[in-house]
């Protein structure tokens, strides 16, 4: 599943963890595969299933 990195930058400012962010802003492309971005979502403390939960509402297709 592809998510936007800014949606994965914003989540993790929101959460206060803004070296994460930075981190995630110079490793993730600007469209994120979930699957094969797993290590460095990992890294970041982020599930890639707990993220399309979040971002698709459990339908697979990414809010807007």
């Amino acid at each position: 599943m592809q998510l936007d990195k800014q949606m994965i930058l914003d989540l993790l400012r929101q959460r206060g963890d803004q070296q994460a962010a930075d981190q995630a802003d110079r490793e993730l492309p600007d469209q994120v595969d979930t699957d094969q971005h797993a290590g460095v979502l990992d890294r970041l403390g982020l599930d890639p299933k707990e993220l399309l939960s979040r971002f698709t509402g459990g339908s697979g297709s990414p809010l807007g």
